[in-house]
This record gives structure tokens, C-alpha cells and sequence, in this order.
């Protein structure tokens, strides 16, 4: 199966329109979380994200290489993320175990730079390894929330939405980009693109209804 370029840059767009909408859902609603601590700083993630993609691109039709934009994003998006959910947590060894997940995948990407070029290479292997300590995070919030008070309002918790979606998109994308980046000759690129712009308009989906149904009283 091969999609057109045309095709191709049509879905990217879709994508990277509900990115928008999701940033100015989160915009109006920030007043529900803006109080937080540290969830409060999703709302400057997400505008990153949107402001990312679109220099990501100006670089895709320009020059046709965003490697180095996207390894910083990835830095960025595996650090905040397994930061935000250390903060988060209650139990102090999980809050250890998840600062030395952050820290094994820093130095697994400083390492990977002199076996793949941060300017024209997509740093795998820091990839897979940042998604699967992210996904093992996420289990701990709910295994968490699932012991606590908290699972009788947990539709009404924001990061447990995000948690939903971040959890969907990396169970449906750490797959094909094993796939594609070791076994590129068994692998369908476009299938690969398809899946990772479906789990991520799921992503962003939950998202959106993550800020417009969680509660402003939610302690965060």
C-alpha cells in the first residue's frame, strides 16, 4: 500500500490541525488546572508541540530533513513527561525508579549520537527506549490511582486523560518503529505512518476531552 505524496501531506495537516485544536481547547480551559502545580505546564507543552510540527514542516517541504528538530523534541517530550509523572506520584521508590528511567534515556541518547548523527538521523534506539520507560510510568500512575480514592473520580482528573492517550499512542507506535527502524525490509512505511497518525488523532482526542470534562476542583 503507498499513499501519494499529496495524500501523505494531507493527513500530516489533519494531524497537525486537531494538534492546534487541542492547544486552543486547553487554552480556554485553563483556568480548570491552572492552580496545579505542575500539570499547568501542559499547556506550554502542547503550544511547543503545535509550534514544532509546524517548523517540522517548513524543513519537510523545504529541505526534506527535520532529524535534529524532532531528536530535541523527543528529548523534550520523554523528559517532561516522565518529570511530570514523577511529581505525581506518591510512592517514593516509584519516584526513584522513574528519576533513573530519566537518566538511563539522557544518557542512551548521548551515547546513540555516535552511532547515529543528531542532524540527519532519527535517533532510534533513545526513541524505543524513552516510550517503553514512559509507557512502564504510566502503568505505575494507574496502578496508583487504582489503590486509591481517586478511581471514583478519575474521569473527572485530567492527567488521567492525558495518561489514556499518551498510553494508546506509544502502545500503538513503539511496535512499527522497532518494525521499521531494524526490520525495514518486512515493514510497510506507509502502514507505519498510517498507525502513527491514527494514534496520534486518538492521542489528542483524549486530549481534548480530558480538558473539557475534568473538573477544576480535582486536586491534581
Amino acid at each position: 500500500m503507498q499513499l501519494s505524496k499529496d495524500l501523505l501531506n494531507l493527513l500530516i495537516e489533519i494531524c497537525v490541525s486537531i494538534e492546534v485544536i487541542t492547544a486552543l481547547i486547553a487554552t480556554i480551559c485553563y483556568t480548570k488546572y491552572k492552580k496545579t502545580k505542575a500539570l499547568k505546564y501542559i499547556l506550554l507543552f502542547i503550544w511547543y508541540v503545535v509550534l514544532n510540527d509546524f517548523v517540522g514542516l517548513y524543513f519537510r517541504y523545504h529541505t526534506g530533513n527535520n532529524s535534529l528538530q524532532y531528536n530535541i523534541y523527543n528529548v523534550i517530550t520523554f523528559s517532561f513527561f516522565l518529570l511530570l509523572y514523577r511529581f505525581y506520584l506518591k510512592n517514593k521508590t516509584k519516584k526513584k525508579l522513574v528519576l533513573i528511567f530519566w537518566l538511563i534515556y539522557l544518557v542512551a541518547f548521548i551515547i546513540n549520537g555516535f552511532y547515529e548523527n543528531y542532524f540527519d538521523q532519527s535517533q532510534s534506539l533513545p526513541y524505543i527506549i524513552g516510550a517503553i520507560f514512559l509507557l512502564i510510568t504510566i502503568i505505575l500512575y494507574f496502578i496508583e490511582i487504582l489503590n486509591s480514592e481517586e478511581v471514583l473520580s478519575a474521569k473527572k482528573n485530567l492527567l488521567f486523560w492525558i495518561s489514556v492517550g499518551l498510553l494508546i499512542y506509544y502502545v500503538g507506535n513503539i511496535p512499527f518503529r522497532i518494525l521499521r527502524n531494524y526490520y525495514a525490509e518486512v515493514t510497510d512505511a506507509t502502514l507505519a505512518i498510517l498507525v502513527n497518525l491514527t494514534v496520534g488523532v486518538v492521542m489528542y482526542t483524549c486530549y481534548i476531552i480530558g480538558f473539557i470534562w475534568s473538573d477544576k476542583r480535582q486536586e491534581f
